[in-house]
């Protein structure tokens, strides 16, 4: 099975559809699916519901598709560094679900699973539990606790960004970048992947695949890009 494809447009040809729900990997501007992002922005589908850590920055990430009006709902955990998001949430046109970084990870965890839901304790007696069922667990000995019940993400498509591939979509990411796009992989019904690059198969060390390929549909490679910075943050230099 031939996996990877020409281009972005071309890897999600037939997979968008208005008001679907898309798990989307990286952290900040690390490791995110930018190719995908812009060929999602291009075609045109609309009303989305994006479950991903952040939303990107103003006209970058998940941002670019905040300024074309596509997105209708974000589930995410931080998105201090996005001026039209906290415009768009507080004028009431954009729903955001806001989510604990560890919670969130998980319920995509969850979602790959199979796992409809689990309970923590993270959130709970604050607005994160609002709405949501609690129930009281003893741990060990110890007296009981309340946990809220969170729901797994199961989304329509999950988009992520891979350091290297081999052809049969085995995955490596590359330090933060690992940070969601592993999680956020294996929670859609299907899975495109961007790499910088494609190795042969045999290639890759099998003690250092962090997602195998039966998770993976189709792949592009998005190479060469250019390094974004959310904060750009420089000192004088001393005097020589």
């Amino acid at each position: 099975m031939n996996k990877l494809y020409p281009d972005a447009a071309a890897a999600l040809d037939g997979l968008l559809t208005d008001d679907m729900l898309i798990a989307s990997g990286g952290f900040g501007l690390c490791g995110i699916p930018e190719r995908l992002l812009t060929a999602i922005r291009e075609s045109g589908v609309k009303n989305l519901t994006f479950a991903s850590n952040n939303a990107g920055i103003d006209g970058e990430g998940i941002g670019m598709l905040l300024r074309t009006k596509q997105v209708k709902k974000m589930i995410s955990s931080y998105v201090g560094e996005n001026k039209e998001f906290e415009r768009q949430f507080l004028s009431g046109e954009l729903e955001v679900e806001f989510c604990p970084q560890g919670t969130l990870a998980e319920r995509m965890r969850a979602g790959g699973a199979g796992i409809p839901g689990f309970y923590t304790k993270t959130g709970v007696g604050t607005q994160v539990a609002e709405g949501k069922e609690v129930k009281a667990f003893a741990a060990g000995d110890g007296p009981a606790e309340d946990y809220i019940l969170e729901h797994g993400i199961f989304a329509d498509l999950a988009i992520v960004k891979a350091w290297k591939a081999d052809e049969t979509g085995n995955l490596v990411f590359r330090k933060t970048a690992r940070n969601f796009n592993l999680p956020a992989a294996t929670c859609g019904k299907a899975c495109v992947v961007e790499v910088e690059e494609i190795v042969p198969v045999g290639s890759l060390d099998p003690d250092c695949i962090h997602l195998p390929g039966v998770y993976v549909q189709r792949m592009i490679v998005g190479a060469p890009y250019d390094k974004q910075i959310e904060f750009v943050t420089t000192r004088e230099r001393e005097d020589a």
